[in-house]
């Protein structure tokens, strides 16, 4: 028994105004959000650094007041640095154990394989399924190729050929005086 599919109990029309009322209280609760964090940077600011007064100051108290937030800047760098060292040592050991997770969950023993004789078209058979049913001729499918024959070269007389393969111009027919 297949049950026909419900009937929704809101209309189009109710479900798309239901749908716009919740996007516009989201974008008013997002605007409220986003102006409380910026009220709680601020505040936090006004806290931990005071505005400076640098008015009435003599030379020496500026100078003083630039050292000593040198050595503040040199404080918070220090640390930034440091928890920049921790993070990426802990990034480093979070992929290190990532990685040997991944290694134990994908190591699985494969069984010894058993060396099957079967044939192309029943190997066909099982690959393509019922798809192919009469068997496939491969060697129709193969293109000939003639072999050329190899010009075999006329053997002759060699002594018949000796002046011209010498390349000595006469120099045969004055050795054959000579003797």
């Amino acid at each position: 028994m297949a049950e026909a599919p419900r009937k929704s109990k809101i209309s189009a029309s109710r479900r798309l105004a239901l749908k716009t009322k919740l996007l516009k209280v989201a974008t008013v609760m997002f605007e409220e959000e986003k102006e409380q964090k910026k009220l709680m940077r601020e505040s936090t600011l006004r806290e931990r650094v005071p505005p400076l007064q640098l008015s009435g100051l003599s030379l020496q108290d500026l100078q003083a007041l630039c050292r000593e937030l040198h050595q503040k800047l040199d404080v918070v760098d220090e640390e930034r640095y440091d928890t920049e060292v921790k993070v990426a040592k802990n990034n480093k050991e979070i992929e290190n154990l990532s990685q040997k997770i991944f290694e134990l969950k994908g190591k699985m023993k494969r069984p010894a394989l058993k060396r099957v004789k079967i044939s192309a078209d029943a190997m066909l058979g099982a690959l393509l399924g019922a798809r192919v049913k009469e068997s496939v001729d491969f060697k129709a499918n193969l293109k000939t190729v003639k072999k050329e024959e190899e010009k075999k070269e006329e053997v002759t007389d060699w002594r018949k050929n000796v002046e011209a393969m010498s390349g000595m111009e006469g120099r045969k027919k004055l050795f054959d005086a000579g003797q």
